[in-house]
């Protein structure tokens, strides 16, 4: 078979992104939106192939906050995450921050940096997965901390609350799917 034909036994290694008319697929409110069917993945019933074959992946996500200080106290005490490194002392401050497997770096944006210096980005949305949103929720809110939106359930099944740290980040605190 030549390179590129279509094989009936094989599986492409990833989907292109495609636009689906499909109310509500993606976009959210029942509009048509953008749809990615590697998406379909994590929905039950699907098979995903070999996925064994593939290394493992992890998440960790870097931040450049004006203040290490306020940082630090919003993701230990406002999110309960933990305190791994602590370098606000050193020539280049920084902190590591772990809660389950999350972890987020934290690197001072060095001082008279451009006003958009790695800046929060317009559109991104850190979502964190609870098993417990509604105890999520009762923690931040006993902290004093303002929520963006409370509590609510979303199109897609699963309910979320949302917030912004101190530095203009936007987090969705959500409950975890079902099943996953």
């Amino acid at each position: 078979m030549r390179s590129g034909a279509a094989n009936p036994n094989s599986r492409p290694r990833y989907s292109p992104i495609r636009r689906d008319p499909r109310p509500g697929c993606a976009a959210g409110g029942g509009q048509p939106g953008w749809w990615l069917p590697a998406v379909a993945a994590s929905q039950p019933g699907f098979d995903t192939g070999d996925d064994a074959a593939l290394p493992m992946m992890s998440l960790r996500f870097e931040i450049f906050p004006e203040d290490l200080d306020l940082t630090a106290d919003f993701y230990t005490h406002v999110l309960a995450f933990e305190l791994v490194i602590d370098q606000r002392k050193q020539p280049h401050p920084y902190l590591a921050l772990r809660r389950g497997a999350v972890r987020i770096g934290a690197a001072a944006r060095p001082a008279g940096a451009h006003q958009r210096h790695r800046r929060p980005p317009t559109g991104v949305e850190l979502v964190l997965e609870v098993d417990d949103v509604d105890a999520e929720r009762d923690r931040v809110r006993s902290s004093g901390w303002t929520l963006e939106q409370d509590l609510s359930e979303r199109p897609w099944g699963l309910r979320d609350f949302r917030l912004l740290d101190p530095d203009g980040y936007y987090l969705r605190i959500t409950e975890r799917a079902r099943g996953h």
